[in-house]
């Protein structure tokens, strides 16, 4: 399968015809649709999930179709207490298959290791993306080990274990758990015809045209392009991705405007955030203390400067919610019937802060369902 239009972001040199590198091995770079996603209106009606839009994806026919129906989530509509006549909507993806936006990006990040003829595969996580790879993995009957911080949710780690795979669990911050399944990952020695992949949420591009498709399915349940998204910011895959689908439909002429982006991050830990606002600082600067939305606390983001142009380059800003702001807001999002976890509520205050400023329609992406949570 001849990939011509990934290559690395760094020396251009194209992803290759064989195996799932996580990284160039030219340079160390990290792989990306060098020319944006293409785009063609209309849908496949006769695809399950996320593959009517499988036009849009920037690979090829070859690649097979692993769905669990993901895709096709609601919009509910709320209007501000105090001020009734502003209102946004909440693109609710934690009614995804295993309760996360992560399942648009599983799906296909499976079916290319599927196709690529893998048999084991590596993930690391705080919770979400493991137990959404580990579903769709079993799905595709890949072995997986995810590699998560000790701190994870307990739900999140059953989760995962009840669809088959083995649980590493890594004492200290989230970053060592990245760094020790690399090491694990490069010392690895598969067996004789087995072949082992670093399926890596944040490396690998292969989750980003199933992002985009938020933005399909947006157009047209509003009838138009948003005037705003603001969405939780970690690695930043999700808006980035978004960020994309909107750019593949102005490109096309399909839609005339590009909605602004407004991520969000916990005042604890917000890379993106502090380097939008201050320039480019010394890492080591940038706090990484622990924070209720766990699923946001990474202080070294892969795709961190595509996920800053691509916010830059639609007038969009980085917010910043506090702890406390956190926990209200999943309070209120609650006694308006949505249950999301800790992650998903920093949409609701960044909201408030903002409320009458933005474009609108302003939307809302809830990426994680509250029952993770539970004790």
């Amino acid at each position: 399968m001849i990939l011509d239009n990934i290559k690395c972001s760094n020396c251009k040199k194209p992803y290759p015809e064989t195996g799932v590198p996580y990284r160039c091995s030219n340079c160390g770079g990290v792989f990306d649709f060098s020319e944006g996603l293409p785009f063609q209106p209309g849908k496949n009606p006769s695809a399950q999930g996320i593959w009517c839009y499988r036009q849009n994806f920037g690979l090829p026919d070859t690649l097979p179709e692993i769905s669990l129906g993901e895709g096709n989530t609601p919009l509910v509509w709320i209007n501000a207490e105090d001020h009734p006549e502003k209102k946004i909507a909440f693109k609710c993806e934690f009614l995804e298959p295993t309760g996360s936006f992560k399942d648009r990006g599983s799906a296909i990040i499976t079916s290319f290791l599927m196709e690529r003829g893998v048999k084991i595969a590596l993930e690391d996580s705080s919770g979400n993306a493991g137990a959404s790879f580990a579903a769709y993995a079993a799905r595709a009957g890949i072995q997986v080990l995810i590699y998560v911080p000790e701190s994870a949710s307990g739900p999140k780690r059953s989760q995962i274990e009840a669809y088959g795979a083995e649980i590493v669990s890594i004492p200290g911050k989230r970053s060592k758990t990245t760094e020790v399944l690399i090491d694990a990952f490069e010392n690895a020695k598969p067996a004789q015809n087995q072949t082992i992949a670093y399926a890596s949420h944040a490396y690998l591009p292969f989750n980003i045209p199933g992002y985009a498709t938020i933005a399909y399915e947006l157009y047209e349940q509003l009838g138009e392009p948003p005037g705003t998204i603001i969405s939780p910011v970690g690695q930043g895959g999700l808006l980035l991705g978004i960020g994309r689908g909107f750019e593949a439909m102005h490109t096309a002429g399909y839609i005339s405007k590009m909605p602004m982006l407004v991520g969000v991050q916990a005042e604890l830990c917000a890379p993106l955030w502090a380097v939008s606002t201050y320039g480019q600082l010394d890492f080591r600067m940038i706090s990484n203390e622990e924070t209720i939305a766990e699923g946001i606390r990474v202080k070294y983001p892969v795709r961190g400067d595509e996920v800053l142009n691509s916010v830059k380059n639609c007038n969009g800003r980085f917010l910043t919610v506090s702890e406390e702001e956190i926990i209200e807001g999943r309070k209120q999002l609650a006694k308006n019937g949505l249950f999301v976890e800790h992650t998903s509520a920093v949409v609701w205050s960044a909201w408030k802060k903002t409320l009458g400023t933005l474009p609108e329609p302003v939307i809302g992406i809830l990426t994680g369902s509250g029952l993770k949570t539970i004790p």
